[in-house]
């Protein structure tokens, strides 16, 4: 019930929500799940692949998120965008939203490289937060694909967002929104360097784990020989 209420506050302005638009707008949202569907399998396909290879998983965790039409309206709103069908399709990237939480730095990258190779994912844009952090520290690989569904009659081609990060980096994001936007509650510049400290110290503990995972691997490579 409420999110039947929350669709027609996303189209107040449009004949008050009739009944096909909110039909097609569930129609919509129903693809954005097919699509993050589709890049979860690809997903967890790669991670057992890489799991018999290395003989361990690269994927901690995988998580999925549609965006709510609260947010979808106000991020329209930001853009200048009238709310449409139309514009949130072709204007919003980030409708369709999977995370995945990796165990290492190196994985992030394996992963988004032998996604990104598969025929049938398109690249539209790429940010490397992790080589480039934000200001505040945070960390993460986020990619902007296509993706293709297959209906009982035709194929649509969708946008996903997907993120890419580590424990450390997941924890890390975490805990800072917790912190950054706790209700009624001002948070100071010296707050601000205390959780960019802390961004340092978990890139820190990635790099070092990651050393550890190369050495850990070397050995058992020698051992093999």
């Amino acid at each position: 019930m409420d999110e039947q209420k929350n669709i027609r506050e996303l189209f107040e302005e449009q004949v008050k929500a009739s009944l096909p638009m909110l039909q097609q707008y569930e129609k919509l949202m129903a693809y954005y799940r097919c699509a993050m569907m589709e890049v979860e399998t690809k997903l967890n396909v790669l991670n057992e692949e890489f799991s018999l290879r290395f003989d361990r998983n690269p994927i901690n965790s995988i998580r999925v998120r549609l965006k709510k039409p609260k947010s979808i309206k106000e991020k329209l709103e930001r853009m200048g965008l009238a709310v449409s069908l139309e514009n949130i399709e072709e204007g919003l990237h980030d409708v369709a939203g999977v995370r995945v939480v990796c165990s290492f730095p190196e994985d992030v990258y394996m992963l988004a490289d032998a996604l990104l190779k598969q025929d049938d994912i398109t690249l539209l844009e790429r940010k490397d937060y992790i080589k480039k952090p934000k200001a505040n520290g945070y960390r993460s690989l986020h990619l902007i694909i296509t993706v293709p569904i297959f209906l009982a009659h035709e194929k649509r081609i969708m946008k996903v967002e997907i993120q890419l990060r580590t424990i450390a980096m997941d924890m890390w994001a975490s805990l800072e929104h917790q912190l950054r936007y706790k209700k009624d509650f001002d948070f100071t510049d010296a707050m601000a360097r205390e959780l960019q400290h802390c961004a340092d110290l978990s890139a820190e503990l990635d790099d070092r784990m990651d050393a550890l995972r190369e050495l850990v691997q070397i050995d058992a490579d020698s051992q093999e020989d």
